[in-house]
């Protein structure tokens, strides 16, 4: 009993020390059902899952549900505008809150994001970063409260 014990610990243990790629770790998060929904309707699960790495600013499912719903649907439905928001949430390379500087950072779609610090506040755009670092490894993902649209 002490030899399957010990085994089972071992085995828990090295999954654990094992990251999981950016879409699986937003899977198993649970609170990013809608943008693990739009990923995969878009065709960009192999995208996220490759070496990367990525930066990731990752709206909740509460930030999807401040988004319209006849827009959203309609988003979900139109694989190349769905692929230009979420790649608007994307950031070449792994930068960490520790890095973050105030500025414009350009995404994979093309465009720049607005990142702006103040009152204690991280923005990008109009979204507030609410959680920062979750480890992936293919990348990082930081926590934003709303679904940020390229211009």
């Amino acid at each position: 009993m002490k030899k399957l014990m010990l085994g089972t610990t071992i085995l828990l243990a090295l999954g654990a020390a094992q990251a999981a790629d950016i879409v699986d770790t937003a899977k198993s998060a649970g609170s990013f059902n809608t943008l693990v929904k739009a990923v995969q309707a878009a065709g960009l699960v192999d995208t996220l899952k490759g070496p990367g790495p990525f930066t990731v600013f990752a709206p909740t499912d509460e930030a999807f549900a401040k988004v319209p719903k006849d827009k959203l649907d309609a988003l979900l439905k139109d694989k190349a505008a769905l692929a230009k928001v979420l790649t608007y949430h994307v950031v070449p390379g792994k930068v960490l809150a520790a890095d973050v500087k105030p500025g414009a950072v350009k995404t994979v779609q093309g465009s720049n994001l607005k990142v702006s610090t103040g009152g204690g506040a991280v923005m990008v755009d109009n979204a507030k970063v609410v959680k920062t670092d979750i480890a992936a490894d293919n990348g990082v993902i930081h926590v934003i409260d709303t679904v940020v649209m390229p211009k």
